[in-house]
């Protein structure tokens, strides 16, 4: 007995039973089209183009690689890259170690597991890093001003460092049974809820040696007519110091949790066998905490790199250009209305965050995961 023919609307509502979840997440997927995709190559098209604005209408001239290339060999190279007027004996002699060091890592890889597409990503983190280390050794190290890529890597390291050893520390202190840990972790946490904005006129105002609330300090430091904001290194040190107050709780918080969560038998076990606090932490907390801990670490340095608010607040990018970052680097040059050389940069710190970060999460974290798999 043959079934008899479907209604037009049974056939239809068996089609959107079927493309229900297509249909739900369409909306989604358009948002997303508009609003990131479309921004991204717009600005692309920009990077490779000459942007100028008339009355009442732009013009937009292909100019291939010349922004990037102004950047890198350009007037714009001392901003970009530093100033280079020959490199130091000691600066040759790190960059040969540098380079002797990589290529022996790759030499490694290829004597243990090679893989043709590892390898590739292998070479591409080796250039980076080896174009890095002729940067500081030629600027740095040299003597010589380095530009907003070398200050940008600076907030980075010298930054995520810092809060990562606060927080952990913080966190292995609040997870302790004492008095008023409660407290403490409300108190921790206060800074993260702050704005940026807020946090650098704040540090302005504190790092204000002559009429700031620690001016006394200053004084009786013999620090009273010190301007930090006219000399470079304590300059940015204030900046480190401003995004490491607002940071560092974000790091404590999400190591609190994970400490708090990792099984306390072992531990009773390795006191009850006469373990020192240091070896419980390297043999049995640390492994449990890497994951968190690599998590943490890898959103602090995409986050870092986008560090603008502070310099602009604190010092404008001052002295000179001796605290501007790559992303004020970019912004300085969006309001001057030169939108080409603003994408450019915005694209090279897209490339360096990227390479640095998958490079950070490929080479440390899967590879310390490898030897602690616990």
């Amino acid at each position: 007995m043959t079934n008899p023919p479907r209604s037009r609307s049974a056939r239809f509502s068996e089609w959107l039973d079927q493309q229900s979840s297509t249909l739900f997440i369409t909306p989604a997927v358009l948002l997303i089209l508009i609003f990131s995709i479309f921004p991204l190559v717009a600005s692309l098209i920009i990077a490779f183009s000459r942007f100028r604005l008339r009355a009442g209408s732009y013009q937009v001239r292909w100019v291939g690689f010349r922004n990037f290339e102004k950047q890198f060999f350009g007037s714009e190279q001392f901003h970009f890259l530093g100033t280079f007027k020959g490199m130091s004996l000691f600066g040759w002699v790190v960059a040969i170690a540098v380079g002797i060091a990589l290529i022996y890592w790759l030499y490694r890889y290829c004597r243990r597991q090679f893989w043709w597409l590892g390898f590739i990503g292998r070479i591409i983190s080796a250039l980076m890093f080896f174009g890095l280390a002729l940067l500081f050794c030629a600027t740095l190290l040299s003597g010589h001003q380095f530009g907003t890529l070398g200050v940008t890597l600076f907030y980075v390291f010298a930054g995520c460092s810092t809060q990562f050893a606060i927080g952990l520390g913080l966190a292995l202190l609040c997870a302790q049974p004492i008095h008023g840990r409660t407290f403490f972790r409300v108190i921790f946490f206060i800074p993260l809820m702050i704005t940026p904005i807020g946090i650098g006129y704040a540090f302005r105002m504190l790092a204000d040696t002559s009429k700031g609330p620690f001016s006394p300090l200053w004084q009786w430091f013999g620090l009273g007519d010190f301007s930090w904001s006219t000399d470079p290194w304590a300059a940015r040190v204030f900046i480190v110091i401003g995004d490491s107050w607002q940071w560092i709780p974000f790091v404590f918080i999400i190591l609190l949790a994970a400490i708090e969560n990792i099984p306390k038998d072992h531990q009773e076990a390795a006191q009850v066998d006469g373990a020192s606090g240091w070896q419980i932490f390297r043999e049995i907390t640390w492994p449990q905490l890497l994951p968190v801990a690599a998590t943490v670490m890898l959103i602090r340095l995409i986050e870092a790199f986008k560090l603008v608010d502070l310099p602009n607040i604190m010092t404008a990018g001052g002295p000179g250009i001796a605290t501007e970052s790559m992303s004020l680097h970019s912004y300085f040059a969006w309001r001057s209305l030169d939108l080409g050389q603003s994408a450019a940069i915005a694209y090279l710190l897209l490339f360096v965050t990227v390479v640095l970060c998958v490079s950070f999460f490929n080479y440390v974290v899967i590879g310390r995961l490898r030897n602690n798999p616990t």
